[in-house]
């Protein structure tokens, strides 16, 4: 009875395959040879899922799987068994009869391979005409496509959308693709025909399992691979075929576009990358299809001659005789027979049938290992030199070889390399008559492809797929709920990937993502953090106020996080806050934590400002008193005494008893409390001062203990009394120090001024050419002179360090004078303006002494010297002020001229100790000579001399 033979012919995606599996199955033993190793294992293991190991085989070029009871063999086309007559024998992708590589062998299958019951052939529609021509008896069966196929036209990479097959024609393009896409999309998959099966299998696994939404391949996914792919895009048009690059034909792009859509699910291709377009009529043709017939099939004679080695060549280069048959081109082995051929040693032992069939097999080695066709020539000889003296390959041959490949270190490059080496050794393995104990050889090599393909894997996953980013995509699909780790160090990790740090209430996620990667990461973050906010809310709310504090810029800190900061408010003392909080993690734990900051900045302030909270709710001071106690309450309990001169003048007794009571000193330049001078509250008074100032850059506290500082640049005025310093040229005097330095002036002060004092000296802190500065800096001239040290006696001259510690603020009152009852405070001198001062700010270091030693008899004079300084107040004078700020300060010169001839300039120093208002003398008189009555005259609100003494004037 002859065979049925039956061509199943149609598109991708109608089921070919499976019809074929389940026609094998009907009998008690069939055939099937499939395009590549990798659909061969595939379909294998769908058999022995079906019937189990003991009646399936499994036959490839590097794979031999051959149970005693075998009824059903799954084979490569090259490798499919003749001479046991099953009664099935299908062979898939038929079309490849016209590959220029492979296509001898489908055409040879074609024309002689049968089945004694049932022979089907499997592929396109375009070998209807071919396989009519060839097989006359045969008849046609037609499969439609079951889901639709759309062109989508070009989409960049990064557009792709998930469960798209990116298709590339070279190593190095898919590499490239794989690493795009991971740095993108979180990873891809990659399937090479040249990958093992292992290889390949967990590769697939990855894509198939979800862990992976991309995956990159050679056209090897086009020979029956059955993926969940959606949409396939052609990175490339063009391939190497072995000989020369050529463009795709449109039924080959169909083949592989076919892919997309699986059973009844609609599918799309497109290009991406460097690939041009596709043309209409190409993509009509895909789309519906329609393409045009093969004309002609690869042919090569399989009735070889083994009489001598030149028969055996001359048999492979005959021509077909049938038009639909064009001979193949000269494949790897033809070339090998050649070579070895024309090598006068194995011409002489490739004598008789035997040898030549014998040389023949060798020749069929598959080059594997594509070093070069000399390389590969040189080891088919030694194998046949081998087996033609002792009839065995040698197991010490053998050893060395598998040794040399078996280790899983190095890169993707040399595991590759490694495994296309093992696969000759293989084959080799495959041939039980070529070694002594073929069994242990095939187990051996097939563990160190294993090994290697397990390296391969490992390496590939590790290059081209972001685990983390794939771990989390396939739970947050599968929408299980995902659990977030926290340790002590704020690190977070999710099914214990890392993901990010917990910053406070503010997920920081790992800068190493990007793309698709980062919101994958985000969305696994929001969906495992969210009880890990709430308990960290929790703990913050009951956490003491020693654990919160701020920054010099506003921060506000809950040990080492930032949970928030302070804005400007309604008044200094009411700021407001904005909390560092998440928006993903929901309202309520925002509210907590601002009502949590809320209630520390209530305490901190109440604590820290106590006095001043103290002064602004006192209900009994009324009039000036109550005005000059908002002053001082806006000014955060610093004030300088020329902002509110006139008020203080005309404070009552009383109602200076009444400030007093608050802790208030009335000194000289400034108005102060002195609890508020302290480092913590003058941190927070100039954190307030700021945020209520809108200054975009928060000056920082002076280093607590310092009685100067150096002038900052580029800071305003105010911000010297708000630090609790005075502004004096190129430094700052902190304004308690200031005070007690004011009561040694005035002791000092005569109408041809004073000398500095080692005290004068120690209370600042300064050398005396720093002190010089600073009095310079406060509207005195400063004269600098020698002399003698024995002049002076035996009294030390003191030079303490710059910025030494300060003395503690004082306890006592500070007034540099004390008002009797009903008389008038006395005012301060004009100091330094409180415009921004612009000069440099003066050196931390002692300035070295004026008289550098000389050698010789010129320095030792010069340490028999002590250089001292002479100060006058010389308030300057401007007829026309240099700065809207300074208005005010200081009469022109003409005028004073005019005081001072007239007698009524009130002496040389700010404190009264030259002539007084009502008093009589001559300049340079000492203090209690007979006054001399003088006109009443208006006293001149801009001396401050002037009104200092007259406070003194005596009643009438």
């Amino acid at each position: 009875m002859p065979s049925d033979i039956i061509a199943v012919l149609g598109p991708t995606n109608t089921g070919k395959t499976h019809y074929a599996i389940d026609r094998m199955l009907g009998y008690r033993s069939g055939v099937i040879g499939l395009p590549l190793r990798l659909l061969a294992r595939e379909v294998y293991d769908k058999l022995v899922a079906l019937r189990g190991p003991s009646v399936v085989a499994l036959v490839t070029g590097e794979e031999r799987i051959v149970p005693p009871r075998a009824q059903f063999w799954v084979c490569t086309v090259e490798a499919m068994p003749s001479g046991i007559g099953p009664e099935f024998l299908a062979v898939d992708e038929i079309q490849l009869c016209a590959d220029p590589e492979r296509g001898h062998v489908f055409t040879d299958r074609l024309l002689h391979a049968r089945g004694r019951v049932e022979t089907l052939f499997m592929g396109s529609d375009t070998m209807r005409g071919r396989i009519a021509n060839l097989v006359p008896e045969a008849r046609f069966v037609h499969r439609e496509r079951f889901s639709a196929l759309t062109y989508t036209g070009v989409k960049k990479v990064s557009r792709m959308p998930p469960r798209a097959a990116i298709v590339a024609f070279s190593v190095d393009e898919v590499y490239g693709l794989a690493e795009l896409l991971r740095r993108q999309k979180g990873g891809a998959a990659v399937v090479m025909g040249a990958l093992s099966p292992r290889t390949r299998n967990a590769q697939v696994d990855l894509y198939q399992n979800g862990d992976v939404d991309y995956l990159v391949a050679t056209d090897a996914i086009g020979m029956g691979l059955n993926l969940d792919v959606s949409h396939v895009a052609f990175a490339g048009t063009s391939k190497f075929d072995g000989r020369r690059h050529r463009y795709l034909r449109a039924d080959e792009l169909a083949q592989i576009a076919g892919r997309a859509g699986r059973f009844t699910t609609p599918g799309s291709f497109g290009v991406t990358g460097a690939a041009s377009a596709l043309e209409p009529d190409e993509v009509e043709a895909i789309e519906n299809h329609q393409f045009a017939p093969l004309r002609k099939l690869e042919w090569r004679n399989s009735a070889l001659e083994y009489g001598s080695v030149a028969r055996l060549v001359s048999s492979l280069e005959q021509n077909p005789t049938h038009p639909d048959l064009v001979r193949a081109r000269e494949a790897d082995d033809l070339i090998a027979l050649k070579t070895l051929a024309a090598n006068p040693h194995i011409a002489g032992r490739a004598q008789g049938a035997p040898r030549i069939k014998l040389l023949w097999d060798i020749c069929q080695v598959p080059d594997f290992r594509k070093v070069s066709a000399g390389e590969h020539a040189s080891l088919l000889a030694r194998l046949f030199d081998y087996l033609t003296d002792t009839g065995r390959i040698p197991d010490d041959f053998m050893a060395s070889h598998v040794a040399m490949v078996d280790r899983s270190e190095g890169n993707i490059d040399a595991l590759s390399k490694r495994l296309a080496f093992i696969r000759t050794w293989t084959y080799v393995a495959q041939r039980p008559d070529w070694l002594d104990d073929a069994a242990h050889w095939r187990d051996e090599t097939r563990a160190v492809e294993d090994r290697l393909s397990d390296a391969l894997h490992m390496r590939l996953t590790q290059q081209f797929v972001d685990r983390r980013t794939s771990v989390l995509t396939r739970r947050l699909k599968l929408k299980e709920a995902l659990v977030a780790e926290l340790n002590t160090k704020g690190e977070v990790t999710v099914e214990g990937e890392f993901i990010g740090r917990l910053d406070g209430f503010r997920f920081q996620q790992d800068p190493s993502a990007s793309g698709e990667a980062a919101r994958t990461l985000r969305a696994a973050a929001l969906a495992a953090l969210a009880p890990a906010f709430s308990l960290r809310a929790d703990t913050f709310y009951n956490a003491p106020d020693t654990e919160i504090d701020f920054t010099e810029q506003g921060g506000l800190m809950w040990g080492e996080y930032a949970v928030g900061k302070l804005t400007k408010g309604n008044d200094a003392l009411s700021p407001g806050i904005e909390v560092f909080v998440d928006e993903d993690a929901g309202p309520e734990i925002a509210e907590k934590v601002r009502r949590r900051l809320n209630h520390w900045l209530d305490r901190r302030i109440a604590a820290l400002f106590e006095p001043l909270i103290g002064l602004k709710t006192d209900e009994t001071l009324t009039g000036l008193a109550r005005g000059v106690a908002f002053r001082l309450v806006e000014s955060l309990g610093v004030l300088p005494r020329h902002e509110v001169a006139s008020d203080v003048k005309s404070l009552e007794q009383d109602a200076r008893g009444a400030l007093r009571k608050h802790g208030i000193r009335f000194g000289q330049f400034t108005l102060f409390m002195p609890l508020m001078l302290k480092p913590a509250p003058t941190r927070l008074r100039l954190l307030l001062w700021a945020l209520n100032n809108d200054l975009a850059d928060f000056p920082p506290a002076p280093p607590p203990g310092l009685v100067t500082i150096p002038a900052l640049e580029g800071v305003k005025a105010s911000y010297y009394p708000q630090s609790g310093y005075r502004l004096c040229g190129e430094r700052a005097i902190r304004i308690d120090m200031l005070e007690r330095l004011a009561d040694m002036l005035r002791s000092a002060d005569t109408r041809g001024g004073f000398e500095n004092t080692a005290d004068m000296l120690s209370i600042t802190g300064l050398t005396l050419e720093q002190f010089a500065a600073l009095m310079q800096g406060m509207g005195y001239s400063a004269e600098r002179g020698e002399r003698a040290k024995a002049q002076r006696g035996a009294e030390p001259k003191a030079e303490p360090k710059a910025d030494a510690a300060p003395a503690e603020v004082p306890e006592a009152d500070g007034e540099a004078v004390k008002a009797e009852a009903g008389a008038q405070d006395t005012s301060a001198p004009k100091a330094a303006p409180e415009s921004p001062v612009e000069a440099e700010a003066a050196p931390e270091s002692p300035v070295e002494a004026e008289v550098a030693p000389e050698a010789g008899a010129q320095a030792d004079a010069a340490a028999e010297l002590e250089v001292f300084y002479t100060f006058r107040w010389a308030p300057p004078r401007r007829t026309t002020p240099a700065n809207p700020a300074n208005e005010g300060r200081g009469k022109p010169a003409s005028e004073g001229r005019k005081k001072r001839a007239d007698g009524k300039a009130g002496g040389k120093g700010p404190r009264g100790k030259g002539k007084q208002e009502g008093k009589g003398g001559k300049p340079g008189e000492k203090q209690g000579a007979k006054p001399v009555p003088r006109p009443e005259r208006k006293v001149d609100p801009d001396n401050p001399f002037a009104m200092a003494l007259a406070g003194f004037k005596p009643k009438s």
